[in-house]
C-alpha cells in the first residue's frame, strides 16, 4: 500500500519538489529538490522546420486524456535506449490517482490507431509539471510536446517545468534556472487561474504555436 497520498504529492509539487525512484523495480520513493531546475519557456518554445512539417502533415492522431494509464505505462517501460526508468509501482499508482482527481493529464500519439508515443504531467493552477515522455516511432514524443505546449499557451499557463535539462529538451528552448528563481515563478504560476483545454479540438492552438515559432526562429 502506498505510503504517500495524492494530496501530499500535490503539496510537494506546490513547494517545488517531485517524486522519483532509483528504478522501476525499487519500491522506495523519495522527493527531489534540485539546486537548478529545468523549465521550457512557453513564450520561447522552438519548433524546428522539419518538426513543423511533421506536425502539419497530421500523420499521427493526437488525443488528450484518452488513455492515461497506457501512456504512463509507455513512459515506465524499458527500452534499449532507456534500460530503466524511475517510475515504480507506487509512483504509477499515485499518478493514476491524480489523473482520476483531474490533476494529471496525458497527451497520446497514435499511428494507425496504435499508441506510439506520448507524455504526461501534473497541473496546479497555471503551472504544469512535465513528468515523462516516450516514443515508439520517430517524432512521436516531439509531436506530443508540441500539442502540450499549444494547450498550455492557449489555456493561460505560465510555467512548464521539465525538472531536468537534456540535449533533447534544449532543442525546444529548455533552460536551467536557480532553485529560488524557480520557486518564485512557481508561486506566481500556481496563483494564476488557467484552463487545460477540453480533450478535443486543440488544432487551432497548435497552428497558432507553429506560426509563432516561425516568427521567432
Amino acid at each position: 500500500m502506498s505510503q504517500i497520498q495524492p494530496e501530499l504529492l500535490l503539496q510537494a509539487y506546490a513547494v517545488g519538489v517531485f517524486p522519483m525512484a532509483e528504478g522501476r523495480d525499487d519500491p522506495r520513493t523519495f522527493f527531489v529538490d534540485p539546486d537548478r531546475r529545468g523549465i521550457i519557456p512557453l513564450d520561447g518554445f522552438h519548433v524546428s522546420r522539419s518538426l513543423r512539417k511533421t506536425v502539419r502533415q497530421r500523420r499521427f492522431q493526437v488525443t488528450c486524456d484518452r488513455d492515461f494509464a497506457s501512456t504512463l505505462a509507455g513512459c515506465a517501460e524499458s527500452t534499449e535506449q532507456r534500460p530503466d526508468t524511475w517510475i515504480n509501482r507506487e509512483i504509477f499508482s499515485l499518478f493514476v490517482a491524480l489523473h482520476e482527481r483531474g490533476h494529471a493529464h496525458s497527451i497520446e500519439v497514435r499511428h494507425n490507431g496504435i499508441l506510439v508515443g506520448g507524455l504526461y504531467g501534473v497541473r496546479i493552477g497555471g503551472a504544469f509539471f512535465g513528468e515523462s515522455m516516450f516514443s515508439r516511432e520517430t517524432d512521436a514524443s516531439k509531436v506530443a510536446l508540441v500539442h502540450l505546449v499549444a494547450r498550455l499557451r492557449a489555456g493561460g499557463f505560465l510555467l512548464l517545468d521539465s525538472q531536468f535539462i537534456t540535449g533533447h529538451l534544449q532543442r525546444f528552448g529548455a533552460v536551467e534556472i536557480p532553485r529560488e528563481e524557480y520557486r518564485s515563478r512557481l508561486q506566481q504560476a500556481i496563483a494564476t487561474p488557467a484552463q487545460f483545454l477540453p480533450a478535443e479540438g486543440d488544432w487551432p492552438a497548435v497552428e497558432s504555436l507553429l506560426q509563432a515559432s516561425i516568427q521567432t526562429s
